[in-house]
């Protein structure tokens, strides 16, 4: 059995006997419903936090363009992550809320597909994206911010069953 076709969880699935790079073959997986939780912050200034939170930052809606980007990220990780596969990806969705007492935002991603291969990359740069944008909007108010713990939550379906975070 070579390397791609090992399926065990703990083994790393995208090399071959050689330790050369490949793209795992997924033509003889099964479709199967699949879906990825994934969170992440960013922590700003508490003026920079105040601005976002009011909707007063310059460049517009911080939240409403984070949640488009990161959306758009999730459906183009075959691109940004080399041995990825594109995917139809059924749903993406990103939520977010404002945590006061550190000035921080929450984000949080769920990506849906019924397919052959998982979403849990897509989730995760649906998160770091939006983090990204949210850096990208509000940086002429504050260049500190901090991004950070983004996380898989959840993930169900495939092979491996369900996962959850403890």
């Amino acid at each position: 059995m070579s390397s791609e076709e090992k399926t065990d969880q703990g083994e790393l699935t995208h090399f071959d006997s050689q330790g050369n790079a490949i793209m795992v073959d997924v033509g003889g997986k099964k479709d199967s419903v699949r879906v990825a939780d994934a969170a992440g912050w960013i922590r700003m200034s508490p003026q920079a936090f105040e601005k976002a939170k009011s909707g007063t930052v310059a460049k517009g809606d911080v939240l409403g363009i984070a949640r488009v980007a990161g959306i758009m990220a999730a459906k183009k990780v075959d691109s940004l992550i080399p041995l990825c596969h594109p995917l139809l990806i059924n749903k993406v969705s990103l939520d977010f809320s404002f945590r006061d007492e550190d000035y921080t935002i929450e984000i949080f991603a769920t990506v849906g597909i019924s397919g052959k291969t998982g979403v849990e990359m897509e989730a995760l740069t649906a998160v770091s994206v939006a983090a990204l944008t949210i850096y990208d909007m509000c940086k002429a108010v504050d260049k500190s911010m901090v991004i950070g713990d983004i996380r898989l939550i959840k993930k169900t379906g495939g092979k491996s069953g369900t996962y959850i975070r403890s």
